[in-house]
């Protein structure tokens, strides 16, 4: 009997779209609509993301056009634009606001790398946990007598492999963010 390692396959990809996701609010110098799905906006008696209130699209590479559906929450998108601390110019104009991304200094580059390397390392460990898991499981399973010693090392030999899989995957979406810091 083999192990199932469904769901440490699974929880691996939830793992490499959670790195995506949490890349994407890292603010470079280009203008991109992500970076404002954290942003919440106090609108008609609740909290509530842009996405709710407006369109959101890019005008160009440093700037972000937001056209709310309901012309009164125009105030309210900026207020909450300007109190997320992301570093964003804000100007409304008579369609909606225009966000633009100012350009980045050397400082800020290096703020935006560290930034990028905790999360990377942040999913590293959750990655490390994921596997202390399975192992756990393989030895009690061999343990209780339902899994032979050749079986379970079998086993953490695959187990290994998947882990550096995916490892090389999360190191490969740090080096094209790092990359795009750079830029």
């Amino acid at each position: 009997m083999s192990y199932n390692f469904s769901s440490f396959k699974q929880s691996s990809v939830d793992l490499q779209e959670w790195l995506k996701r949490e890349f994407a609010t890292i603010r470079t110098g280009r203008a991109t609509p992500a970076i404002l799905d954290g942003v919440v906006v106090e609108a008609y008696g609740s909290m509530m993301p842009i996405v709710q209130l407006a369109s959101v699209s890019v005008e160009d590479a440093r700037t972000i056009r937001i056209a709310p559906w309901d012309p009164t929450q125009t105030k309210a998108i900026e207020k909450g634009i300007v109190a997320s601390g992301l570093g964003l110019s804000v100007v409304t104009d008579g369609s909606g606001l225009r966000v633009m991304f100012p350009t980045l200094t050397a400082d800020r580059r290096m703020a935006l790398l560290k930034i990028a390397k905790q999360k990377l390392e942040d999913a590293r460990v959750t990655l490390r946990g994921n596997r202390e898991k399975v192992l756990k499981d393989v030895d009690a399973q061999e343990k209780n007598g339902s899994m032979s010693e050749d079986e379970k090392n079998r086993t953490k030999t695959e187990l290994q492999k998947m882990v550096d899989e995916t490892g090389r995957a999360l190191d490969e979406l740090f080096g094209r963010k790092e990359k795009e810091i750079a830029e």
